[in-house]
């Protein structure tokens, strides 16, 4: 079977949407968000309480540009991946956002409706993390640091981002507990265990398939400077 040529270019732009509408499905289901996610969804269940502006969106690339600013720290430099990082962060919040209003209308009164969405979003935000991994286009500031520590440090990558989801995890379980009380998991639900169980295996899976049907290649020459 011939493979259908897939631009790179092009896998940026439907990654971007779908891990967005994928946050805002799995934070209408109320069933746990991914733990990578966790963190910045309950500053915005918390902040938005007094400042009703911090939305999900923006709780996202502000949580992302504090961790851009401590992998500056650690990185002890400066590069422009960092800036566009910081871009993609802001369009991935904005788009979050959006997505949040165009889905607020979905009935979550049953728990089989809130399981099919839980489900589709999760699905949905491996699929978009596979698209993430097909283009040189700078990715959100949680793969970004994932990436320069393993490049700095030459540790294994899978063996980083395995170490930032359980960081990650805990982050959001004690955020949890500050602000919401002692055993009380807001954002962080047995979903997010689930997440943390199947992620990496749906990821794998979405990767062979789109590899069997599609060559990935670059339409422009643009990726030496990223």
């Amino acid at each position: 079977m011939k493979k259908k040529v897939f631009y790179r270019e092009l896998a940026y732009p439907l990654g971007l949407i779908l891990i967005a509408f994928s946050g805002a499905m799995t934070a209408k289901a109320d069933l746990g968000m991914s733990m990578v996610v966790a963190p910045a969804y309950i500053l915005h269940l918390k902040v938005s309480q007094f400042l009703p502006w911090f939305t999900f969106g923006v709780a996202a690339y502000t949580f992302q540009g504090l961790l851009i600013l401590l992998l500056f720290a650690v990185m002890k430099k400066f590069k422009a991946s960092y800036l566009l990082s910081f871009i993609t962060a802001i369009l991935y919040g904005v788009i979050v956002d959006i997505a949040t209003g165009v889905l607020s209308g979905l009935p979550t009164d049953t728990l089989p409706l809130r399981l099919l969405w839980y489900a589709i979003g999760t699905v949905s935000c491996s699929l978009a993390v596979s698209l993430f991994f097909h283009t040189y286009l700078p990715p959100e500031a949680y793969e970004l640091v994932v990436k320069e520590l393993s490049r700095k440090f030459g540790w294994k990558i899978h063996r980083v981002k395995t170490a930032y989801d359980l960081i990650s995890l805990t982050l959001g379980v004690v955020l949890s507990f500050c602000f919401f009380g002692w055993f009380v998991f807001e954002g962080v639900k047995w979903g997010t265990l689930l997440c943390a169980l199947f992620n990496g295996f749906l990821i794998g899976r979405f990767n062979t398939l789109l590899e069997h049907f599609f060559e990935f290649r670059n339409k422009w020459d643009f990726e030496r400077y990223f």
